[in-house]
């Protein structure tokens, strides 16, 4: 599996020039069975760091555009009468798959985005009373834009949430602008690759994750720096428990992505403005709260 890993690794990076490090924490993220928040102006790569991985993880991609008409039913599906049988049977819509880019998912109404809110939770659909659930894996890799660009929504705090990590992409070095400027079409690039891993890879992947030690005293300093967030940020409300066990995993993750079989204190320092930035940025933003979360950590005793 750390062979497999590697390989992802450079073959994403030798498409997606220059941005190793944001390719290694989504990894992490899809690794540890995350949904991945992605944010920033459009045209930097967004949308093709979610093809390129989901293509060499080896999972079907089902893309969702987010637009202000957009209906709960367009995402989730809906209850259609049958006139042979005289009954309702289920459509499914594109929520059902393995990865969902719900792309420029911020430009919907506040009533469509609380249509991922139980699938992101329980991973399954509740249409009429009855329960449809998903396929393993599934997981949803958001992208919105920054708030201040006409025609998006705030998302909610229940949703932020539920994402597991967000990534900021931020242009290119002049340098590597200049070998995107001189490379193939990205797209033909990414059709180009072979799946590396797959469904039973990918599990076995997260139960190697769940099983990487973390120390008590670890432990406490995670803790620690959960309660500074919660008492000197006036966002720290929303550090909810839920954030403290996906900072736990995340860490493990990158652990896992390091080839160790341990937790150190710089594998929470290093991934925890990427799982708790966007839970305390709000409508300021991923980068804004990622900010506050870096000088919390500066501020936090490590232990010995």
């Amino acid at each position: 599996m750390e062979t497999k890993c590697s390989q992802i690794l450079n073959q994403a990076s030798q498409v997606l020039l220059g941005k190793e490090e944001e390719i290694r924490l989504a990894l992490a993220s899809l690794f540890a069975g995350g949904h991945l928040l992605i944010e920033d102006v459009p045209g930097v790569g967004k949308t093709t760091l979610v093809y390129l991985l989901s293509r060499l993880l080896g999972m079907e991609l089902n893309r969702i555009q987010f637009t202000n008409d957009l209906l709960p039913g367009d995402i989730l599906g809906t209850m259609i009468y049958r006139k042979e049988s005289e009954d309702f049977t289920f459509k499914k819509g594109p929520i059902f798959g393995q990865m969902i880019l719900a792309d420029e998912l911020n430009r919907a109404t506040p009533k469509t985005q609380s249509a991922l809110l139980q699938v992101m939770e329980e991973r399954k659909v509740t249409v009429e009373g009855q329960e449809f659930p998903l396929e393993y894996p599934f997981l949803i890799v958001g992208t919105q834009n920054p708030f201040f660009q006409v025609g998006t929504f705030q998302l909610p705090e229940s949703q932020l949430d539920r994402f597991f990590m967000s990534l900021h992409l931020d242009f290119p070095s002049r340098e590597y602008e200049k070998k995107i400027l001189q490379q193939r079409e990205t797209r033909s690039l990414i059709e180009e690759l072979e799946p590396i891993l797959n469904a039973s890879e990918l599990s076995e992947i997260r139960d190697q994750i769940h099983n990487i030690h973390v120390s008590d005293k670890l432990l406490d300093y995670l803790l620690d720096l959960l309660e500074f967030g919660r008492s000197d940020f006036e966002e720290g409300a929303y550090l909810s428990p839920r954030a403290s066990k996906d900072l736990v995993l995340g860490a493990k993750s990158l652990a896992f992505i390091e080839d160790r079989d341990h937790v150190v204190p710089e594998d929470v320092q290093k991934i925890a403005p990427y799982i708790l930035g966007h839970r305390i940025g709000g409508g300021k933003g991923v980068l804004y709260g990622q900010g506050l979360i870096k000088n919390m950590i500066a501020k936090v005793k490590v232990p010995l």
